[in-house]
């Protein structure tokens, strides 16, 4: 696939981009290299990871990353319920170095995402989601996966990729990642959509949208992005789902009442509810506090 198929991909998908996003992605697919995109939460990194593997007509293997994330969660698992009630049955019919090796074959073994990305007879679109939420011990076992698109198990062995998968690792920089795993990856970070762009992604996803409460609401949306006392930033998920509430209660114009009424799908905290309408009327907190402060008080 070349630049412009990509490009006319992500038309067909709706996606809006700009020239050093789709550079990268074709770039990074091209040579084969993980893709790592960092940003705030809520501005977009995930749905490219989707995006790919639409465009690119393959599987999406997804990866949730947590703290305590380990390689039994993450890369594979022995059956062992399965293992143990062969071992029942067959002991008596062969001898233990047979038994022993048999167990540890594929019959036994649960594939995770990591193993079932690399597995694969067809490429998938490997998604590593928040990597930052995961510890520093895990972040270290990635990189034999990402600089060799292989992974050791004790039992078997190497096991090599039997596909290249496109892999996508997002972070919302909750804590710094190491520079061996940035080493390996190509890199984009995003940012909040302007105004302009913010409205072609809701033009886009919304193609029937009342083009007059869509911009109000982006510009409110873009207010409340930029007010110290809003504690969580809303995504563009959560500007699409604005609006789309806006549209379904017949609202043809944000006023204060009807932005009260909805902001309940842009803000979710009883505190950023609170601080709201005083950004969007433009006056200061009542209580004269910021949202640090009222985050240092919490």
């Amino acid at each position: 696939m070349d630049m412009t198929a990509l490009r006319a991909r992500l038309d067909e998908a709706h996606y809006i981009y700009d020239d050093e996003l789709v550079t990268t992605l074709w770039v990074a697919l091209k040579l084969g290299r993980p893709l790592l995109i960092e940003g705030a939460a809520g501005v977009g990194k995930t749905e490219i990871a989707k995006v790919m593997a639409s465009a690119l007509d393959r599987e999406l293997v997804r990866l949730q990353c947590y703290e305590g994330l380990d390689e039994s969660k993450a890369l594979y698992e022995w059956n062992y319920q399965k293992q143990l009630l062969s071992i029942q049955v067959q002991m008596n019919r062969q001898d233990v170095d047979a038994l022993t090796r048999s167990l540890f074959s594929d019959d036994y073994l649960l594939q995770r995402p990591l193993l079932r990305s690399i597995r694969s007879e067809e490429p998938v679109v490997l998604l590593i989601d928040e990597i930052d939420k995961s510890d520093e011990e895990f972040e270290a076992f990635l990189l034999e996966l990402l600089s060799e698109m292989q992974v050791s198990i004790p039992e078997v062995g190497v096991v090599r990729a039997k596909s290249i998968p496109f892999v996508v690792l997002t972070s919302n920089r909750t804590r710094p990642l190491s520079e061996a795993l940035r080493r390996r990856c190509a890199y984009l970070y995003i940012q909040y959509p302007n105004l302009d762009k913010e409205m072609a992604i809701i033009r886009a996803k919304l193609p029937n949208v009342n083009e007059h409460i869509a911009l109000q609401a982006a510009q409110a949306v873009h207010r409340l992005r930029e007010a110290d006392e809003i504690l969580k930033k809303p995504s563009i998920a959560e500007t699409l789902d604005w609006v789309s509430a806006l549209e379904a209660l017949g609202v043809s114009d944000l006023t204060p009442e009807s932005a009260r009424r909805t902001l309940g799908f842009v803000l979710k905290s009883s505190e950023d509810l609170e601080a709201a309408g005083a950004v969007l009327s433009g006056q200061p907190p009542e209580d004269g506090h910021c949202g640090r402060c009222r985050q240092g008080q919490a």
